[in-house]
């Protein structure tokens, strides 16, 4: 692989890294008691926790819905990177990445 194609190769992957922080991925638990924002990064961006659905007598509940959501953004941000970041795989092992 030429310097040159390396170049466009890296600009691409940065370019694709940008694309990945403007997506958002949105995952809703307890119907709709809790709802975690995460970016195609795998950044947090918020919790939403709908006070309607809280049982303060029942505070473990909340935490499980919101320890599920987490996981699950995280989980599908990685997979949509991983789809994302396929097409380079190859030539970033390449490259040494």
């Amino acid at each position: 692989m030429s310097r040159f194609d390396q170049a466009k190769m890296l600009m691409q992957v940065k370019k694709m890294q940008k694309q990945l922080q403007k997506e958002v991925i949105i995952i809703e638990k307890g119907d709709g008691a809790v709802k975690v924002e995460i970016t195609g990064e795998q950044k947090l961006k918020k919790v939403h926790i709908n006070p309607e659905f809280v049982d303060l007598e029942d505070i473990s509940q909340l935490e499980r819905w919101v320890e599920d959501a987490v996981k699950e953004a995280i989980s599908a941000s990685q997979k949509l990177a991983a789809e994302k970041m396929q097409p380079f795989m190859g030539a970033l092992g390449d490259l040494g990445l």
